[in-house]
């Protein structure tokens, strides 16, 4: 389990910088605009998906603030919206690779954001944690498509294995190596 995890987890930066690729091309009224989908935009899912991954790290490592909102906008500047990401998928790649087997089958228990305590196997918290983003990161892949009414970049976790490299998104934000997955 512990490398399932340390694997999706890489693949969930992969698969993001190549989502955040085309979120960063477009233009700001394509990025913005509602295309029905559950949190409206691109821009609004983005932040919906890091959001709830930041939830889940701070409920995890009890480390960073828990927003009260899931429908909240972290950051109105994708580019500042792109450089959190970078970083939130190094913390969770960094998170991860920190559990052995033991921790993993482990309960954890936690609060859900209307303060009820709840209590589950770790694994199963990661398990929902990446089927959530992958989850939102389609309809994230679809509103690109709706805007662009062109095949967005593909995200399938079969590419990822078999070594597509992914677009250096900390080089496109003119950061340093520090702010890379």
């Amino acid at each position: 389990m512990r490398n399932m995890f340390r694997q999706l987890a890489a693949y969930n930066a992969w698969a993001n910088a190549r989502l955040y690729e085309g979120a960063l091309a477009l233009p700001d009224e394509l990025y913005r605009a509602n295309v029905g989908v559950f949190f409206q935009s691109l821009h609004g899912t983005l932040n919906h998906i890091l959001l709830t991954d930041r939830l889940w790290l701070t409920r995890l490592t009890c480390v960073g603030e828990q927003p009260k909102r899931l429908d909240g906008i972290l950051y109105d500047d994708r580019l500042e919206l792109a450089r959190a990401r970078l970083a939130e998928d190094s913390r969770l790649l960094a998170v991860v690779s920190g559990y052995d087997e033991a921790t993993l089958a482990r309960p954890h228990a936690y609060q859900t954001t209307s303060g009820k305590p709840q209590e589950q196997p770790l694994s199963d918290i990661l398990m929902h944690l990446f089927n959530h983003q992958t989850h939102h990161r389609g309809q994230a892949h679809a509103c690109l498509s709706i805007v662009t009414k062109q095949e967005p970049p593909p995200l399938d976790l079969l590419l990822f294995q078999r070594g597509v490299p992914p677009p250096d998104l900390a080089e496109q934000l003119g950061g340093s190596a520090a702010a890379r997955p």
